[in-house]
């Protein structure tokens, strides 16, 4: 059985001995931070500040009361949009909006600031996915073209399990095609280039049509191996081998009659390390694992051995990349993202510290305490930021009420660790409803910290449709992109974020590609977030972040930037528009269709979230497409569920019965799965229904997601996973 958890106790805390030996033999040495400074400033913070977390959070559900009330009263009339609006003014839902500002935020790295790319999101308990994204600030573009579906596998250009050259030729025509295109030569083309690029006398023997674009190389043995270039701010750096033969799967040696190996693409430009939705930390052990990772990253020490086509491989953090300017000068690149830290919400406690009244921790007064001070080490060497800034994104935040707690504890977190006022700088997720409708309010109120806002689709329909659950069913899942809020709030957050001042200053973002596989697909899709004005959208692996990156060489965004301030501003009575439709017409094949294709989405998050600790993961669909899954999109599916079952749509013995069908589909996906064949051998569902855990707890997110704390799943998973933890052997 799993050992019983030893608590110290410290300043009016009950910390877990994990915890606290992680804390002092760990974090603090070589911060100049003791413990009596860290533990008592600590506890004095946290004290002062739980009862206000635990107010606003009895506000929310104050709200959501209302909001109930005031559609269930009107139950058998026709909706008054004009009523609704009025109420939600009246119960302080909607905020007045003052004049316009613009942010006072300082010391922003160019990353946030003036460089337009993709971001990554990595969960922080998994060291070498860690290491993947914050080395992933560089990317070959041949190996993401060679291993993609951007490259068809016809006429011979199949992938294999060695290097094809056929396909090697057609990486590289698509690539001198970019070239042509992003930075083009004055009076001929890369495709047909019949002379070997080489430095001669200090100058490059071929003729760019913009000569500012060339901005450095290196040389090898005398012979040219790299020449540096810049579009839109963001680099292109092109490899060159002379050698005959480049690699030992390369059997044709270097193909190309340019000499060029390879081109790399500075792809993502920041990556969000989470310790949130991508992640399963219940307990002090689990968070320890999490802060370890972040500590060491910001060491710039965290490696990670893994086994690798029969071989081990110690993966480490990129060093910075070294050119020489045509002047004769050094050139030093940053050879990593810029890593930002995802905290949790205000929502979820833990039992890693226990305060004076045995109460759990508010976790995301923890996350600030723990992530802030391990951002000192960085502080010395200047690894990560360059500015000594600490970024720190928020996300689940309800309005402006609790983005003000959000900068009161910031400061709190400055004023034990003796930082400057405001060095703390926050990233608002606009995600949820009461934020997205306040949104200006909301980054008025950190306008001294604020360096990001991103829009959260899955979440903001989660809570769509929980906060307006007593209105009527809702959507199926796929119409939710064509309702009047979601075009509304995508431009709406572009649009508050100009008339705030973000543009070269702060980071304007948009959400996830899904399908990690599909990237043909995403090429053609993922451009409208830069086309929308986004500097920054996000994306699930480094190939996907070096694809993406293409995009913002196509779209100058802040160019763009100039012409979406004279649009029409979003629609704010769009942006409250309920997705719900009073009459469905839905035939029993469409509404058991939709209840299968939730219910694997669910299932097949959750049995590895309770029964393997993974947070997000690349999950089967019904069609077997692997989707990216974590708890934003858990939520979505359950609380449509959970909405429909309160409206009649379906029955739960109805659901029960599909849930016990996708479960045996989904322990067939996983049995064939080689990524879950880990230290535990995989659980199946369908064996023994009522002694699994995981689909105990994916059936609680159905029935009784109603009642969930504005339709969250964390409270029912982590109570879940402990009790998983707690029976393990």
């Amino acid at each position: 059985m799993k050992k019983k958890e030893k608590f110290v106790k410290i300043f009016n805390l009950s910390v877990s001995s994990v915890l606290l030996n992680f804390v002092n033999k760990e974090l603090l040495p070589g911060t100049n931070v003791s413990k009596k400074q860290f533990w008592k400033g600590f506890s004095d913070a946290v004290h002062y500040l739980a009862p206000k977390n635990k107010k606003l959070l009895e506000i929310r559900e104050k709200i959501q009361k209302s909001i109930d009330s005031f559609h269930l009263e009107r139950k058998s009339k026709s909706f008054n949009f004009i009523e609704y609006k009025r109420f939600l003014k009246k119960i302080d839902y909607i905020k007045n909006v003052g004049p316009n500002f613009k942010i006072q935020t300082k010391n922003v790295d160019k990353e946030i600031s003036s460089i337009c790319g993709p971001q990554l999101v990595c969960p922080v308990s998994n060291a070498r996915f860690l290491l993947n994204a914050a080395n992933a600030r560089w990317v070959s573009l041949y190996d993401s073209l060679y291993g993609s579906n951007i490259i068809p596998e016809t006429k011979g250009a199949v992938k294999g399990k060695t290097y094809n050259p056929i396909r090697g030729k057609k990486v590289i025509e698509y690539t001198r095609e970019l070239l042509d295109r992003y930075i083009p030569l004055k009076n001929r083309s890369w495709k047909n280039l019949d002379i070997v690029p080489n430095i001669i006398n200090g100058k490059l023997n071929i003729e760019l049509k913009n000569k500012k674009q060339l901005t450095g190389f290196k040389k090898k043995n005398n012979k040219l191996s790299s020449l540096l270039f810049k579009n839109n701010n963001l680099h292109i750096d092109i490899l060159f081998d002379h050698n005959e033969q480049l690699e030992i799967n390369n059997p044709e040696g270097n193909q190309d009659p340019l000499k060029i190996h390879d081109v790399i693409l500075e792809s993502a430009i920041s990556t969000i390390c989470d310790h949130e939705d991508s992640v399963a930390a219940v307990d002090a052990e689990d968070k320890v694992v999490g802060y370890r990772n972040w500590l060491l990253l910001m060491k710039g020490s965290l490696s990670s051995k893994f086994s690798k086509k029969g071989k081990i491989i110690n993966r480490k953090l990129n060093p910075d990349r070294k050119y020489q300017s045509f002047n004769n000068e050094k050139i030093k690149l940053h050879g990593r993202s810029l890593l930002l830290n995802r905290n949790v919400g205000h929502l979820m406690t833990n039992h890693a510290i226990l305060l004076k009244d045995g109460s759990e921790c508010p976790e995301g007064i923890l996350d600030a305490f723990i992530t802030s001070t391990a951002c000192l080490h960085d502080f010395k060497r200047k690894g990560n930021s360059r500015v000594n800034s600490i970024y720190i994104v928020k996300p689940k935040m309800h309005g402006p009420e609790e983005c003000e707690f959000t900068n009161l504890i910031f400061s709190k977190v400055e004023r034990v660790l003796k930082l400057k006022p405001n060095q703390i700088l926050c990233g608002i997720m606009d995600e949820e409803r009461r934020t997205s409708v306040n949104l200006k309010e909301c980054i008025r109120i950190l306008k001294k910290r604020v360096f990001f806002i991103n829009t959260g689709f899955l979440d903001r329909t989660g809570d769509e449709i929980h906060t307006s659950m007593e209105t009527g069913p809702m959507v199926l899942k796929g119409d939710m992109k064509s309702t009047k809020w979601i075009n509304a709030y995508e431009n709406n957050n572009v649009d508050i974020g100009l008339i705030c001042g973000f543009s070269g200053k702060a980071q304007i973002g948009k959400g996830m590609w899904a399908m990690p596989d599909l990237l043909k697909e995403m090429m053609s899709q993922k451009i409208s977030h830069p086309q929308s004005g986004a500097n920054c959208a996000w994306v699930p692996s480094p190939t996907a972040a070096s694809l993406h990156a293409l995009h913002y060489h196509e779209v100058d965004v802040f160019a763009l930037h100039e012409k979406i301030r004279k649009r029409k501003s979003a629609d704010l009575d769009h942006l409250i528009t309920i997705p719900v439709i009073h009459d469905p017409k839905w035939s029993k094949q469409i509404i058991e269709r939709e209840l299968k294709n939730n219910c694997q989405g669910i299932l097949g998050y959750v049995v590895r979230w309770i029964d393997q600790s993974v947070g997000c993961s690349k999950v089967p669909d019904i069609n077997g497409i692997g989707l990216m899954e974590d708890r934003a999109t858990c939520r979505i599916s359950s609380q449509l569920i959970a909405n429909w079952l309160h409206h009649g749509v379906c029955s739960k013995k109805q659901v029960l019965e599909i849930m016990k069908k996708m479960a045996k589909i989904v322990d067939y996906q996983n049995l064939k799965d080689s990524s879950m064949k880990g230290q535990d051998p995989y659980q199946p569902m369908a064996v023994h229904f009522e002694k699994s855990v995981a689909f105990k707890a994916a059936c609680d997110l159905v029935f009784h997601g109603k009642y969930q704390p504005s339709g969250y799943t964390e409270p029912l998973l982590h109570f879940n996973r402990l009790i998983k933890k707690s029976v393990r052997l």
